[in-house]
C-alpha cells in the first residue's frame, strides 16, 4: 500500500476505450459519397475533408462535446459545396447524411488494450481512480455501463459537456483534491493536458498514433509539475509507481 494514494483522474474516449476510429469510418463514406454527388464539380476529397474539419471544430467551440455537433457538420459541409458550386440540395441526401453522422454513436464500444489491467493495478495499489468524461450522458453513461468502468470509479464520475480549466478546476475544488498526489491521464493536449498544467497537477499523456485536428495544440504552459509522454496505457502504472518512492 502506497504512503500517499494518489487521486488517477482518467480521460474515457481514446484512452481507456477506442472513439476516433469510429468518426474516421464515417467520415470515410460521408467522404466517398460528397466525392460522387460533386464529382461534375471537380471538388477534391480534401477540400470537402478540410471544410468539414474546420466545421467541426468551431461546432466544439461553441457547443462542446454535443452529439449533434458532428452529423450537422456533415450537414453543414453539404450545404457549403451545394451553395458554392450551385448544385440542388436534397431532402434525401441531406437525411441519409445526418443518419449517418448519428451512427457514429451505435459503433461497438471497444476498449484500449490493457485497460482492466491498468484500472485494476492502480486500484489495488490503494490509489483512487476518477473518470472524467467530455460528452452527454446519455451516451457517456452507456459507455460506462457496457465497458463496466463503475467497478473501478463508483461515484467518481464526472461527465462534462465541455472539458477545459473551468471544468476541471470545478471538479479539483468540489473533491478537494491535494493537487501534488493529482494525475490527469489522457489522450487529448487540448482538453486533458492543458488544463492539467494550468491547474497545476501531474499529466501522462497518451499518445495516439492518429488523433482528431481538435485535440492537438502547442503546449504554451509550462509543466511546474510532472508530464509524462507515453504511448501506451499500461505505461501509466509504472510512472505512478515511479514517484510514490
Amino acid at each position: 500500500m502506497p504512503t500517499t494514494p494518489q487521486h488517477i483522474i482518467f480521460d474515457m474516449d481514446d484512452t481507456l476505450i477506442h472513439c476516433n476510429k469510429y468518426f474516421d469510418l464515417i467520415l470515410g463514406d460521408y467522404l466517398e459519397w460528397m466525392t460522387k454527388w460533386f464529382q461534375a464539380y471537380e471538388v477534391t476529397t480534401e477540400a470537402i475533408r478540410t471544410k468539414q474539419a474546420e466545421i467541426d471544430v468551431a461546432g466544439v467551440h461553441k457547443l462542446g462535446f454535443a452529439s449533434a455537433n458532428f452529423p450537422q457538420s456533415l450537414i453543414d459541409t453539404y450545404h457549403y459545396f451545394s451553395s458554392t458550386y450551385g448544385r440542388a440540395q436534397s431532402a434525401l441526401e441531406e437525411q441519409q447524411v445526418y443518419a449517418l453522422g448519428l451512427s457514429v454513436y451505435e459503433q461497438e464500444i471497444e476498449a484500449y488494450p490493457g485497460m482492466v489491467e491498468t484500472l485494476a493495478q492502480l486500484q489495488s495499489g490503494g490509489h483512487h481512480l476518477h473518470l472524467y468524461t467530455g460528452g452527454e450522458s446519455s451516451i457517456q453513461e452507456r459507455k460506462i455501463e457496457q465497458m463496466k468502468l463503475a467497478g473501478f470509479f463508483e461515484d467518481r464520475i464526472y461527465i462534462r459537456q465541455h472539458k477545459d480549466i473551468e471544468a476541471l478546476e470545478e471538479i479539483l475544488t468540489l473533491g478537494s483534491f491535494n493537487r501534488t498526489d493529482t494525475w490527469m491521464i489522457g489522450n487529448s493536449l487540448r482538453t486533458d493536458v492543458v488544463p492539467a498544467l494550468q491547474a497545476g497537477i501531474n499529466s501522462i499523456y497518451i499518445k495516439q498514433q492518429r488523433e482528431w485536428h481538435y485535440n492537438l495544440v502547442e503546449l504554451k504552459e509550462e509543466a511546474h509539475n510532472i508530464l509524462y509522454t507515453v504511448s501506451l496505457l499500461t505505461e501509466v502504472p509504472r510512472i505512478i509507481e515511479k514517484h510514490l518512492s
